[in-house]
């Protein structure tokens, strides 16, 4: 395992992320997700991602408990704050004072830890002045209860607000988590540019498009059984953009490239986002812990010009670039 350091700061942190979204404290039962965490461990990663939002709070609680025996300076652990909790009630939701310094509360109850190492606005909240929710995560810095502040999917404009905000409250947004991969660069434009000139760096959920970008869906096909496409409880919904004949294509033309790489292709796709000097590191999901090392391997890989262009050949038009689809939801009904 490679680091790097987050965004214009001091702190390290493995380019490989777990992530343990879509997966534990739903998908995957709690022992299974356990020998994940044990196994993305033994695969050298330090960090660790969830949010509060995740299983309605309990992929908080299963990481929690998945770690509460690790030494915690060797850990980071970073969570996010936004979405609907609880009972889902008037204030369970947004970057409200209030809900803000509830919800860090009961994130560290669930992860058992006194601080978290990232905090993150998981989206942007349009109906709360950005000043009340920048003055709330100062506090939480200054409490103790969170060592450093980024946020996620956030466009350029909001990370240059926010980022202003932070600097005359005395802290600064390291940060960054939006989606990325070879079939979806919407950062690149603006996000990247901005966030390199403020000093943040990006941490990128989705670098193998939902699995997608590992080759194992093919046109024309079925797609594998218990896998992401199938899954009703939300995995099928957020992969059926790239699920066309044409998408599907191309993907399976990248398998000569990651061949030639000495790659798997899920390897490909990973190394292939952490080749961008501003992405910090990548987030990797699991929900089978022999999964993880495979994926570990694309940590310190580097990909040569040749095979860049090889790539972007290939994926062109197919990958989405718009800017405007870097965007948090416009009310919070949305």
């Amino acid at each position: 395992m490679e680091f790097r350091y987050l965004g214009n700061s001091g702190f390290k942190i493995s380019e490989i992320t777990f992530g343990n979204w879509l997966t534990h404290g739903s998908q995957v039962e709690n022992d299974v997700a356990t020998q994940c965490v044990r196994a993305a461990l033994d695969a050298g990663i330090s960090t660790f991602d969830t949010a509060d939002v995740y299983a309605n709070t309990a992929a908080e609680t299963v990481l929690g408990e998945a770690l509460k025996d690790e030494r915690r300076q060797s850990l980071e652990i970073f969570t996010k704050v936004f979405g609907p909790t609880g009972p889902k009630g008037h204030n369970d939701v947004g970057l409200s004072r209030k809900h803000i310094m509830e919800s860090i509360n009961g994130s560290l109850t669930r992860l058992q830890t006194d601080y978290v190492d990232l905090y993150q606005a998981h989206r942007y909240d349009y109906e709360t002045p950005l000043e009340e929710t920048m003055q709330a995560f100062a506090d939480i810095v200054r409490q103790g209860k969170a060592l450093y502040i980024g946020v996620s999917e956030w466009t350029a404009d909001q990370i240059r607000d926010g980022h202003a905000l932070a600097k005359d409250l005395g802290f600064q947004l390291i940060s960054n988590q939006p989606q990325y991969s070879m079939l979806w660069r919407v950062i690149e434009a603006e996000v990247i540019p901005t966030s390199e000139e403020l000093g943040l760096s990006q941490i990128v959920w989705s670098p193998i498009a939902q699995g997608v970008l590992s080759g194992k869906y093919r046109p024309g096909k079925p797609a594998p059984e218990g896998s992401r496409a199938t899954d009703s409880k939300g995995g099928a919904r957020m992969i059926e953009r790239w699920m066309s004949d044409e998408v599907l294509s191309g993907v399976q033309r990248l398998k000569p490239i990651a061949a030639e790489a000495g790659l798997t292709m899920a390897q490909l796709s990973i190394a292939w986002v952490l080749q961008n000097k501003n992405v910090a590191s990548a987030i990797m999901g699991a929900s089978r812990p022999e999964q993880i090392a495979g994926n570990v391997a694309a940590a310190g890989v580097k990909l040569d010009e040749a095979i860049m262009v090889k790539i972007d050949d290939v994926i062109g038009s197919l990958a989405e670039r718009d800017p405007a689809q870097t965007k948090s939801p416009a009310s919070r009904e949305a």
